[in-house]
């Protein structure tokens, strides 16, 4: 019978939300590795490019691999023969209280992304608590943790059905899959869970995530199993959609498909599909009674040597003298170097930017879209001699219902952040003569080397989701939708989907 102490636990809790902060699994590195070697289409191979130095200057520079430090996720499997030292705190609690500490470390501040309240205030924990925390009952005398920190997102991109006993699994995935877009940031994994009932299997294909990248090995040793044959299954049809890197077309967009099933109803066939995006963060560790967990520090020379440069075709602009003529004479596909200033802002900042333009208030003081560009990004706290902590794009769609307002009324130029646009914010775009930028999802402390000065300008009390402006210096970006309405997202997928037919 083991004793485990409740600081030991806490500690543990921290110590592994702090480490898969900045370090990526070994696995899902070499996975990344082999996809950047086999690519063939530019754009989605620089993108995997600035996803893999992301994760080497993060794991130098122990700082989050994407602004989006997630949503605690937790497995703690107990052993039945397991004692506390103390009993005054539940499991659930000690994990909050381990995330707290972790979030909240002075050394490598962690972004608080949890609100509360979720169907009216929404008001910031301010310290990313509380977890989400599963508790499994095993046989034994120790304790396993499975602990992930899940970007939104990827999580927003889940998806859920109920299908009849006879349907297929695969088709349905092979079908969903290009509905997801983007914004889940692959290349990635996904969980998928089969069986049981609704919630049973959305908790499956989210235990199914903590596994790790085998894809190929599977492959060499050939399929034995049924959850074997359908992850073979699922893992060609979905890369054979040609979506790829950020969904810009290319031979990868699945790096494992992992499923995990149960018994069900004769009448059910319940399916969730829950996709890994390219800041897949998660660890394991196991206690006993002899200490607080140790995690294996990893090496760099795990990581590949990549370099990027700026390619012949690349345009560097200067955004304080960009005109429109300028923006015009951009395509869809483009890599441009941005340097100058731009503001910032995300969902609340939008959202009161629409309740002062509708009150006849108008914008703040200091606060002038006109002829700019808005970069839609919640940036990670500075720490030491930072301006700005990792300041990756966050998913564009959520601002498509604020598009055609900030066109129309402020005399916004431009937009910068990740994933597809909806076909109505594309048509705004193409009437303004706007252009949509995108950003690498999972590079957020690769980009925030290129912000060289940092400072709020308006809605300080909304933290994160403040209005910053930004100073950048060849910040990386690709012309996502150009002013004729062109949009990559589409042309990419489509272009790389045929491809990789007539390959075969």
């Amino acid at each position: 019978m083991s004793v485990i102490k409740q600081a030991d636990f806490i500690d543990s809790i921290a110590d592994a939300l702090q480490y898969i902060s900045y370090y990526h699994p070994k696995d899902f590195i070499d996975a990344m590795a082999e996809a950047y070697e086999r690519e063939q289409n530019p754009a989605a191979k620089d993108a995997i490019a600035q996803i893999l130095i992301n994760s080497r200057m993060s794991a130098e520079g122990h700082r989050p691999l994407c602004q989006d430090t997630g949503i605690v996720t937790c497995f703690v499997y107990v052993g039945m023969g397991v004692q506390w030292d103390k009993t005054d705190m539940t499991i659930q609690q000690m994990v909050d209280e381990g995330t707290r500490r972790a979030y909240t470390n002075s050394d490598n501040t962690l972004r608080a992304s949890i609100v509360a309240d979720p169907a009216g205030s929404r008001k910031n924990t301010r310290d990313n608590a509380p977890a989400v925390v599963h508790i499994v009952s095993v046989a034994g005398d120790h304790i396993e943790v499975a602990i992930a920190a899940k970007g939104g997102g990827s999580e927003n991109k889940s998806k859920m059905v109920m299908l009849n006993p006879s349907d297929d699994v695969a088709a349905w995935v092979e079908k969903t899959l290009p509905t997801m877009g983007a914004g889940w940031c692959p290349p990635g994994m996904l969980g998928i869970g089969i069986g049981g009932t609704a919630e049973k299997a959305a908790v499956m294909a989210k235990e199914a995530l903590m596994e790790s990248v085998d894809i190929h090995a599977l492959q060499a040793k050939g399929a034995e199993t049924t959850e074997e044959k359908l992850r073979l299954e699922i893992f060609e049809r979905a890369n054979n959609l040609g979506i790829g890197a950020q969904g810009l077309g290319g031979l990868t967009t699945v790096l494992d498909v992992k499923i995990k099933t149960a018994p069900t109803h004769a009448a059910s066939k319940p399916v969730v599909m829950i996709p890994n995006c390219a800041a897949t963060r998660h660890v394991h560790f196991h206690l006993d009674g002899s200490g607080p967990a140790e995690l294996p520090v990893p090496s760099l020379a795990d990581w590949p040597e990549i370099t990027r440069e700026a390619g012949e075709n690349t345009r560097r602009v200067n955004l304080d003298t960009v005109t429109q003529a300028d923006i015009e004479s951009w395509q869809s596909g483009d890599t441009l170097l941005l340097s100058g200033k731009m503001l910032t802002g995300r969902d609340a900042a939008h959202k009161r930017i629409q309740s002062l333009l509708e009150s006849g208030e108008g914008l703040p003081k200091g606060v002038d879209f006109k002829g700019k560009f808005i970069y839609y990004v919640g940036p990670v706290d500075p720490v030491g001699t930072e301006v700005v902590g990792p300041a990756g794009p966050t998913t564009s769609t959520r601002m498509d219902k604020f598009t055609e307002m900030m066109l129309s009324q402020t005399g916004l130029m431009g937009m910068i952040g990740k994933a597809e646009r909806g076909p109505a914010t594309v048509e705004s775009i193409k009437n303004h003569k706007a252009v949509y930028l995108m950003a690498v999802g999972g590079a957020a402390y690769l980009v925030s080397k290129a912000i060289k000065k940092a400072r709020v300008i308006a809605f300080e009390d909304l933290g994160m989701e403040a209005i910053y402006e930004f100073d950048v210096e060849d910040m990386p970006v690709t012309v996502a939708v150009d002013s004729n309405g062109v949009n990559a997202h589409d042309i990419g997928p489509a272009v790389w989907k045929v491809k990789i037919q007539e390959a075969k």
